[in-house]
């Protein structure tokens, strides 16, 4: 991927991150003699078959109560990926657990500090459980059995603990919708394939798919979908849904309402400001400007279409100058409005498959201006 004339670096997950940390604790906890403390390299399997390699830090091995505990940790590179996680440590202890502790499986998984705990149901990971997704769990098993192989295995039914902590991860999940997902504590360990791809979409994708899964666990039958933060707040303001029913659906409108009929939902809110809900109305699927600006000259023309006059033959620079130009013109007409949001829930009622879809406008000011009732 490219941006402003430059290939952009592809890093890697939370997940990857504690896998290869796990291995790395694991192979120190065996055999502390051999490792020098400080910096190792540690290669670890990835769901694909491929193999990468990370820079693991060894910290040595104490004696706690329940016998050696041994701690490393790798420093996240999520690449050129703007996520709040780059460049968070994640550490892995590990520890040898003996036969009353172990009980049929070989390597347990726990999250310690700053790894969130799920706490609502519809997601994932089981209400209690560390938020350690799936594949992450699958790579650390694999990470360690691997560094347990190398060692000819565990003696009897012994197993190994494992112990994921991210010594910022409660005060970087404030940055994060976890606690909205019921995420409290921390980060998620998270990942599908192990590795970040730049501005790609499968964070924000996941997240909405997240949402709604929460949403329709709790009974929710209404969801929100805004393109940000102001036209959150202004439906809340108004209406006070539960949070669970809010669903921050950033750009990917068509993505999110496609997403929404798959729940079978009683009813979708679609809540933003002038410029999205253009865009929205002009039945674009992603609206985020990398994805093509705004076609102000087809805008003008779908307006004139829903009978609201707008010069054709004039120059305007951005979506703004044309909401300006109809508040000064008609005022603050709110029935020249709602054609906006008919217009828009019609085709967001075309994407949900028959879900019927309320249209609220937010102004700039972050209260909802008019809907499509």
């Amino acid at each position: 991927m490219a941006s402003s004339g430059r290939s952009l670096r592809s890093g890697y997950t939370t997940g990857a991150c504690a896998a290869a940390a796990a291995k790395a604790a694991v192979m120190l906890l065996l055999h502390p003699e051999k490792w020098d403390l400080g910096n190792v390299t540690v290669e670890i399997p990835f769901p694909d078959g491929s193999r990468v390699q990370f820079t693991a830090r060894l910290y040595g091995v104490t004696r706690e109560d329940s016998g050696p505990v041994a701690l490393a940790s790798v420093t996240k590179d999520g690449g050129d990926d703007p996520d709040v996680t780059n460049g968070a440590t994640i550490r892995a202890s590990a520890r040898i657990m003996e036969t009353a502790e172990a009980g049929y499986e070989v390597v347990v998984i726990r999250g310690g500090q700053g790894v969130g705990k799920v706490t609502k149901p519809g997601l994932s990971v089981s209400v209690g459980e560390p938020a350690i997704t799936p594949v992450p769990k699958s790579m650390i098993r694999q990470a360690v059995q691997e560094a347990l192989s190398g060692d000819g295995g565990l003696a009897g039914s012994r197993g190994v603990e494992i112990t994921i902590s991210v010594p910022k991860g409660e005060e970087l999940a404030k940055k994060t919708l976890n606690a909205r997902l019921g995420i409290l504590g921390g980060i998620s360990i998270l990942g599908t394939s192990g590795i970040v791809r730049p501005l790609s979409s499968e964070a924000w994708t996941s997240t909405i798919t997240a949402s709604m899964d929460v949403a329709k666990a709790l009974g929710i039958a209404e969801i929100v979908l805004s393109v940000g933060r102001v036209s959150e707040k202004a439906h809340m303001k108004r209406y006070a849904f539960a949070e669970e029913a809010y669903v921050m659906m950033g750009d990917y409108v068509e993505f999110s309402l496609t997403d929404a009929r798959k729940y079978a939902f009683k009813k979708v809110h679609v809540s933003a400001q002038w410029a999205k809900m253009l865009k929205i109305l002009m039945s674009t699927p992603q609206t985020h400007v990398r994805h093509g600006a705004i076609n102000l000259r087809k805008g003008v023309e779908r307006l004139n279409e829903l009978g609201i006059a707008v010069p054709r033959d004039r120059d305007f620079n951005t979506a703004r100058e044309i909401y300006d130009y109809l508040v000064v013109t008609y005022g603050l007409s709110l029935p020249m409005f709602r054609k906006v949001c008919i217009a828009a829930k019609r085709y967001a009622e075309g994407l949900t498959a028959g879900i019927p879809v309320i249209a609220h406008l937010v102004s700039y000011e972050g209260d909802i201006l008019v809907d499509s009732e």
